[in-house]
């Protein structure tokens, strides 16, 4: 099995949610089936139900959580390479043809948030972009063809 990459920021926040969901989450719901269970005949109660249904939610959460935690590999800020795009690193890219400028982070699968421009190492963009230098042209392809893309940056932050 090879290990995800991921930033230590991404890997942290990974590790809050597992605990938050560990001791705040998971007593929560073990306190409703109890007090479901209270309510007599278990064949017939809807909040028992319910109940055991986050539960096993939960513990799904709790599992998925962990194998990936257990399986990352976490990419050191100080380790990431400025030379070429990798995870951990802010690419500046203009379609080619256009003058607007993005900028965006290129980060593991679980760390994606478009509003704060994180795009997966595994999304179209991020996997064409994967180990280009300041002036290559890479290629996406996209539904309505290919679009290519010049690499004009390469940074740890955003500007």
């Amino acid at each position: 099995m090879e290990k995800k990459k991921m930033s230590r920021e991404g890997f942290e926040s990974l590790k809050a949610q597992l605990s938050n969901l560990i001791t705040v989450q998971r007593p929560e719901i073990a306190a409703k089936l109890k007090e479901a269970r209270s309510y007599g005949d278990l064949s017939e109660n809807a909040e028992y139900d319910e109940a055991k249904r986050e539960q096993r939610d939960l513990e799904t959460m709790i599992a998925e959580l962990q194998y990936t935690i257990d399986n990352a590999e976490v990419v050191e800020d100080d380790s990431i390479s400025l030379d070429e795009i990798g995870i951990g690193v802010v690419m500046k890219i203009r379609k080619v043809g256009s003058e607007k400028i993005e900028q965006l982070k290129i980060v593991g699968t679980n760390e994606v948030n478009f509003l704060e421009h994180k795009i997966s190492d595994e999304s179209p963009i991020g996997k064409a972009a994967m180990h280009k230098k300041i002036g290559d042209i890479f290629i996406v392809e996209a539904p309505a063809g290919e679009i290519r893309y010049e690499v004009l940056g390469i940074a740890r932050e955003m500007e």
